[in-house]
């Protein structure tokens, strides 16, 4: 059954709207306090409006996965990524509008109460509010660090408007503080689907938004040498290890059956229609989109985005993909190399069938008229194209209804299993297979004979032997299943900041795939002996002589200078 949907109140119709993102605006009313604020309801009704803000399938959200060395656009380079950017006079990245609204419902509560509201509801919509306010004080905080922590509604001339920047400690403990009363306050994912709610923000949710959070911190402290990453890995561990144990939660694992043929393709699968609502618990919270074109709220043309000229993916992403006996392609006898009588498509095979579904290969469904063959140079001149929420249907539309995970499940269990890592130096068989090693049972089983004859594997687990045996680094294999298993969801930026690898991926060369001969050889897809390749015959997306990344300067984003000039309290990030 599709979901039952959250009607959006969007920033049009919000109580308490501002006239701008910035903190010292004068606050204007759209609906009078006086006339609003008198029950649950209303409570409801304004937390409505933070669902809207959750980050999307918009070009500007897929757009976020060129800023690391996954992708790339495919017309031109990213200013992030290869390090070229200047400081901007304004940015959308610093703001608090958001933050407003949530400052502005969680006072408001006091006048509901105050009217004889029940209080265990009250806090729930509290607890969203307070979650939301930690969300958008932590997409802050990854780019800049301490900021201005404005708790309160701004009246007009309030000096704590012009407040200077909290320190990162301050910071965090705000974010955790918020966080902590939304895991006390809010419902269980069951609780809120039985009353028809599916969408809202649940106590396993803030849980796991803990968990990232203090990963992030954890790690961030312990590879940039300050703070107490010992603190937040097991915070980190402990809020992983609490939605673990819930039993609210598990890995989806439906597959799809067409004409009487089953695909375990659960993995594709939670990248559309058939992974939503309830039924689906690894989802912890999405981006809902419309229930369908006849009965359309929001939609997103993402398909559109990814195939084409917004994003595609690099060999240096490829590259990760392990082959099924478990081993990196620099280790596994299993992989071949490309060469000039490989076809595109031979490239997956053997290889961990994510690989297949993150990504588009021949035979695959993918626009009006016509399965996959290889890639196109105007629209994937990488050699790849990204196949999550592919779907025919929704490509001729433009309109696609597929929700977006903001958290699931698998990452929770890779939060945990990193936090475990990181605390101790090492991991147990026991851990690996409560987390890492059930990922990857759920994948189908992989061919690793030959066609006619078939010797069907299933995908290796992760083991200390395995490691050890393999002159492999525990470390890097659990980072390897993270990036994989989380490809193009907006992650692998933010991870090369918080183990202070940026500083050697980002400036290396970004390569697309192998210029395999089939692409020459096909008229109708016009490749074409100029295209730029490497000695190895690796395409050439962009020089590493364009790219740079200064660790002294880009492990912070820059301040608005506007921000600076209206508030002088304020300090720039060092280097900028």
């Amino acid at each position: 059954m599709k979901k039952r949907f959250i009607y959006i109140l969007f920033a049009s119709m919000t109580v308490g709207s501002v006239s701008s993102c910035k903190i010292d605006t004068v606050p204007e009313t759209t609906v009078t306090d006086a006339n609003f604020w008198n029950t649950v309801a209303d409570l409801r009704l304004a937390a409505n409006y933070f669902y809207s803000t959750l980050p999307g399938l918009t070009q500007k959200d897929v757009n976020m996965d060129n800023w690391s060395t996954d992708a790339y656009p495919n017309d031109k380079g990213d200013a992030i990524s290869d390090g070229s950017r200047v400081k901007p006079a304004t940015s959308d990245d610093y703001k608090y509008y958001n933050i407003f609204q949530a400052n502005k419902l969680i006072a408001k509560s006091a006048d509901v109460l105050a009217k004889g509201a029940d209080p265990r509801q009250v806090d729930w919509y509290v607890g969203e509010a307070r979650f939301f306010r930690a969300f958008y004080y932590f997409e802050m905080f990854k780019r800049f660090g301490g900021v201005p922590l404005i708790t309160k509604p701004m009246e007009v001339d309030d000096p704590d408007a012009y407040s200077p920047r909290a320190s990162r400690e301050e910071t965090l403990k705000f974010i955790f503080d918020d966080l902590d009363f939304a895991i006390e306050a809010l419902r269980s994912p069951d609780e809120i689907n039985t009353l028809k709610e599916y969408g809202r923000v649940s106590k396993t949710a803030a849980l796991a938004f803990k968990s990232r959070v203090a990963l992030f911190e954890g790690t961030r402290e312990e590879f940039h040498k300050y703070g107490d990453a010992k603190k937040h890995l097991l915070m980190a561990k402990e809020a992983a290890e609490a939605v673990m144990t819930s039993g609210m939660h598990a890995l989806f694992s439906q597959a799809t059956t067409i004409n009487g043929v089953t695909s375990d393709d659960a993995y594709f699968n939670l990248f559309q229609l058939a992974g939503e609502g309830r039924t689906n618990k690894e989802n912890i919270l999405v981006k809902l989109y419309g229930v369908n074109q006849e009965n359309s709220i929001v939609s997103t043309a993402v398909q559109r985005y990814y195939e084409g000229n917004s994003i595609v993916p690099t060999q240096n992403f490829v590259d990760n993909y392990l082959m099924a006996d478990g081993l990196p392609i620099t280790k596994s006898p299993l992989y071949q190399a490309p060469n000039s009588t490989m076809a595109h498509a031979d490239y997956f095979k053997k290889k961990d069938p994510r690989m297949s579904f993150t990504l588009f290969k021949r035979g695959d469904e993918y626009i009006s008229g016509g399965k996959y063959t290889i890639p196109n140079p105007t629209k994937q001149r990488s050699g790849y194209g990204i196949r999550k929420y592919a779907n025919e249907t929704f490509w001729s539309r433009q309109a696609s209804y597929i929700d977006k995970p903001i958290i699931r499940y698998a990452e929770v269990l890779l939060n945990y299993a990193e936090a475990v890592y990181e605390l101790d130096g090492a991991i147990s068989d026991a851990d690996l297979d409560k987390t890492i090693n059930l990922l990857r049972a759920r994948l189908p089983q992989i061919n690793i004979g030959t066609v006619t004859a078939p010797n069907f594997i299933p995908m290796a687990k992760l083991s200390n032997a395995l490691v050890k045996g393999n002159g492999l680094d525990m470390r890097e294999e659990i980072r390897r299943e993270r990036h994989v298993e989380l490809a193009f969801e907006g992650f692998t930026y933010w991870d090369l900041l918080r183990w202070k690898t940026a500083e050697v991926e980002m400036p290396k060369t970004l390569l697309g795939s192998y210029l395999f001969t089939e692409y020459l050889s096909d008229k109708d897809q016009k490749w074409d002996q100029k295209t730029p390749v490497n000695a190895n015959n690796y395409i050439i997306l962009q020089d590493a002589s364009l790219r740079r990344f200064d660790p002294a300067r880009d492990y912070l984003w820059p301040i608005p200078t506007l921000e600076i000039a209206k508030n002088d309290k304020i300090e720039q990030n060092p280097g900028w």
